[in-house]
């Protein structure tokens, strides 16, 4: 375990020297400005004509605007969180064992396994920040903003995260048998899939067709990444959207929870691959 911690700590550093953590920091802030400056302008004049109304309805259609507006936050952060995931993962074992310094680092007394799974780390803290900054930082913004604080935030920040995680792990995996290119193609490919299938099944679910709805089953059981945002969106929405339907970035087909205890296996048996098969790989 030591030794896994030490390559974890060196994997971190590396991303530190490559400024990726650098990158990811500028991007994200400059993400949470935008966002930000968009959601205060809209709030601004949605406030100012539900102040017109009488009663409670204004306030509560208010609540309903913001809840959405946060939702699409998050729902770009999760695109960025995933390529974010996919890009650190994609050529981390490949690149080295291409340009040979892989070779440095698998020496005795330190196994092929501690490589994997220290790097598998080191990226797992480092998506931790990079998701703790975007989801975070969105929530926070909305809620000083507006006061307006969403259910369920921690459970559907920690799927954001899960799904992050999941591509990393399954690039990781790639990449300890393909090219870092390569690799890039198969993930945002399987993610691509997954995202399509998703809305498959939602629109299935609107118009209760079983056919579509099975679709989006079959390819969540491919790559469950999308399963894991359409499950944060359901913990996160308000109620009455979730009754109506009436957000696009709400769900309306919504995930088990043995559908994320699923992923988390899903995971698992990734991880677990990428050791198996960098083990046997001759470097």
């Amino acid at each position: 375990m030591k030794r896994t911690w030490i390559i974890a700590r060196m994997t971190f550093r590396e991303a530190i020297r490559r400024r990726i953590v650098l990158t990811g920091l500028v991007l994200g802030l400059l993400f949470l400005t935008v966002f930000s400056l968009g959601f205060r302008m809209v709030y601004v004049n949605a406030y100012d004509r539900a102040s017109e109304e009488t009663g409670a309805f204004g306030s509560i259609m208010v609540n309903e605007g913001v809840n959405v507006l946060m939702l699409a936050g998050l729902y770009a952060v999760t695109f960025l969180s995933a390529a974010m995931g996919a890009l650190l993962g994609a050529d981390t074992l490949s690149g080295e064992i291409i340009s040979g310094t892989i070779q440095t680092i698998v020496t005795k007394p330190v196994r092929r396994s501690n490589v994997v799974l220290g790097k598998w780390l080191g990226f797992a803290i480092l998506l931790a920040g990079y998701s703790l900054l975007m989801s975070g930082g969105t929530v926070l913004s909305v809620w000083i903003q507006s006061g307006y604080a969403a259910r369920n935030v921690l459970q559907g920040l920690l799927l954001i995260y899960l799904e992050s995680l999941l591509i990393m792990t399954i690039s990781l995996s790639c990449s300890s048998f393909l090219s870092g290119l390569a690799t890039g193609g198969v993930v945002f490919g399987l993610y691509g899939m997954s995202f399509i299938g998703g809305w498959v099944e939602q629109i299935g679910a609107v118009f209760q067709n079983e056919t579509a709805i099975r679709v989006g089953i079959v390819t969540s059981l491919i790559i469950p990444s999308e399963a894991l945002w359409r499950r944060a969106a359901f913990e996160m929405q308000s109620p009455i959207s979730g009754a109506l339907g009436m957000s696009p970035f709400g769900t309306t087909s919504v995930p088990s929870p043995l559908m994320i205890g699923y992923a988390v296996f899903y995971l698992v048996v990734a991880l677990m691959a990428a050791v198996s098969i960098f083990n046997r790989r001759d470097l």
